[in-house]
């Protein structure tokens, strides 16, 4: 290669080398001189629609990136100046084209504010969302695609969408703020995340996280056509919500249009659903501890209505399938459908919309049922196998309804203790306190197997028989439901037997005086040809008005009171033969009649025998 080349090459070499440094060493002048702060600070508004005002001395950067680095950043609404501004930043870093600014112009495609302050103001719907601006090239690419859209708003023309390139956002530790009573509230801190839209005609994502109510949250949008979603067009949406407390998503076709329409498939899970109802400050005051909650389901949702279909819905790990519909269109959200369920805890259900405070709670208040005034619901549900604590039911045929105050659970046919259940719970919200009332209807069912469920195992009537029981009265807890409860109980069995009782050895104790407790003769079965008990309760004391079993050779005879709070018996009794029932007047025995004093409590009774001197023969 001839030297004559090889020389020009390497002065064709440091010439672009000089060139370049000279480029380099005079951005910063360039730009700080031509495009900082007003060229910027209009290509920003010429965006956004905002006023934006840059307050602090800009800063140039060339390595790595080309950039400019800008202070105390404002952006208002241009027809109000007396409020505050919409975004104020910190800092903002916006990435600029060097080509770009050496020709004098601005072209930048990530913008970052660095702890920005955000506006929000709460919108009819209950949302908080910033100012809507009144112009900006997005505004104008919307209404663009608006007029497509409303051209054809089955197929609009893509085609015809603006093409204008727009880039990155990107925000870091910021907040948003709304104005109550004239004072900045935070709603949202530790802000961060980015928004990314190529060009208007392409797909948008946001992702962003931060902490709202004390928890972290993490949220995740992206739609394929973001400017006919705009618009008012149906376009693809996927949404993500992720926090603690629950999580959300969903997946399908969306409009955002004033007739808004959304189309998909959703999801919700939360460990608890007491949590979230606490987290969302929804007004609802659970109180026993309420479980698990997952939904999938089939969403269609227009203006004032949503609809699931093919829902599959877990309570506490029970999962059930259904349809439920929402109605947004009353004073109150509606809820109604039906759910069958393979097998459901009752008690967790329950504890869903009739919040009763756990027990051992303290305070004067009654039963929070304030949820009954922000709710409607109606619901039909089925189980093959439920449970209610210990019991254990099948073939379960329930509603729940809430409404104006008054909530109601009715079990209206369920197989148990070998028979068959019917019960109903109601709550009554009422100016002087809420009212609880109790109902159940047990027929043909194992006496023996329902006492136990009730907690009474001695001198229980083993056989078929029916119970009915009615309580009415106030209660914070399900204790004290009980408590303070009054209303009334009968039973009647066929025939059977008496469990834990040796006849013979009773009557030998009481032929012998001095008290003894029942256990001393509860190693025997007395077999009878049925018994009858009825009893009315007052104040969760139950005042038993008769109680007989009948056997071959003798009459067993009950009554006086026993307590259900404190579980204490005064109760007196005998025991005569047939013959001499008819002889039988005002309690007085007979003269082969043993009469005695039933005390001490339902778990540990005593005995006293009552002499016949003492009873006045």
């Amino acid at each position: 290669m001839p030297s004559s080349l090889i020389r020009r090459g390497i002065w064709a070499i440091g010439a672009a080398v000089i060139v370049i440094a000279l480029v380099v060493a005079t951005l910063p002048l360039i730009a700080s001189t031509r495009i900082v702060r007003d060229r910027i600070a209009w290509e920003m508004s010429a965006w956004s629609g905002f006023r934006v005002a840059i307050e602090g001395s800009p800063r140039i950067e060339v390595w790595p990136t080309f950039r400019a680095i800008l202070t105390d950043v404002t952006l208002s609404q241009w027809t109000d100046t007396e409020t505050p501004p919409v975004v104020e930043a910190e800092r903002v870093e916006v990435d600029l084209s060097a080509m770009a600014a050496l020709r004098g112009d601005v072209v930048f495609s990530t913008a970052r504010l660095v702890r920005p302050t955000i506006r929000v103001q709460r919108t009819p719907t209950g949302l908080f969302l910033p100012a809507v601006p009144t112009g900006g090239r997005i505004t104008r690419s919307i209404d663009t695609a608006r007029g497509v859209v409303n051209a054809d708003p089955a197929k609009p023309n893509l085609d015809k969408l603006p093409t204008d390139t727009f880039g990155t956002v990107e925000f870091r530790d910021g907040r948003m703020v709304a104005s109550v009573d004239g004072k900045d509230v935070e709603i949202l801190s530790s802000l961060s995340g980015q928004a990314t839209w190529a060009a208007m005609n392409s797909n948008a994502t946001l992702s962003a996280t931060g902490i709202w109510r004390g928890e972290s949250v993490a949220v995740d949008a992206a739609s394929e056509k973001p400017l006919v979603l705009f618009a008012g067009g149906v376009a693809p949406l996927s949404l993500s919500f992720k926090a603690p407390p629950a999580t959300f998503s969903f997946d399908g076709t969306a409009s955002m249009s004033e007739n808004s329409y959304f189309d998909g498939q959703a999801k919700f899970s939360a460990p608890s659903l007491r949590r979230v109802l606490e987290w969302l400050q929804a007004g609802i005051a659970p109180g026993a501890a309420i479980g698990s909650v997952s939904i999938s389901s089939k969403v269609t949702a227009t203006a004032g209505r949503v609809k699931f279909d093919n829902t599959a819905i877990a309570l506490d790990n029970n999962p059930g399938m259904g349809a439920l519909d929402l109605s947004l269109g009353e004073a109150q959200p509606v809820i109604s459908g039906t759910l069958a369920f393979d097998t459901l805890d009752l008690r967790s259900f329950l504890s869903a919309f009739t919040p009763l405070a756990p027990t051992g709670a303290v305070g004067p208040s009654d039963v929070d049922t304030s949820f009954a005034d922000k709710i409607n619901l109606d619901l039909r549900l089925s189980a093959a196998h439920a449970t209610a604590g210990p019991i254990q039911l099948a073939d379960v045929a329930a509603t729940a309804q809430v409404k104006d105050g008054l909530s109601v659970f009715d079990i209206s046919d369920a197989s148990a203790f070998g028979g068959n259940i019917q019960t109903s719970l109601r709550f009554d919200r009422k100016p002087e306190g809420s009212q609880v009332e109790i109902r159940l209807l047990a027929s043909d069912i194992d006496g023996g197997a329902f006492a136990t469920a009730a907690g009474m195992t001695r001198l229980v009537p083993v056989g078929t028989g029916t119970v009915s029981v009615i309580l009415k009265g106030p209660g914070r807890t399900w204790n004290s439901i009980f408590d303070n409860a009054d209303g009334s109980v009968s039973a009647t069995f066929g025939p059977g037997a008496l469990s834990k009782l040796n006849l013979p050895a009773f009557l030998k104790h009481t032929e012998q005086g001095g008290f003894f407790a029942l256990d001393d003769v509860s190693d025997g079965t007395l077999p009878i040809d049925g018994a009858e008990i009825k009893a009315s309760i007052s104040k969760g004391v139950a005042r038993i008005d008769k109680a007989e079993a009948n056997s071959a050779k003798y009459k067993i005879w009950l009554s006086g009171i026993a307590s259900y709070a404190g579980r204490g018996l005064a109760l007196s009794g005998g025991v005569i033969q047939p013959e001499q029932a008819a002889t039988q007047t005002n309690g007085q025995q007979g003269p082969n009649q043993a009469s005695f004093f039933v005390g001490g409590t339902w778990s540990t009774p005593f005995i006293s025998p009552i002499s016949r001197g003492v009873s006045g023969e």
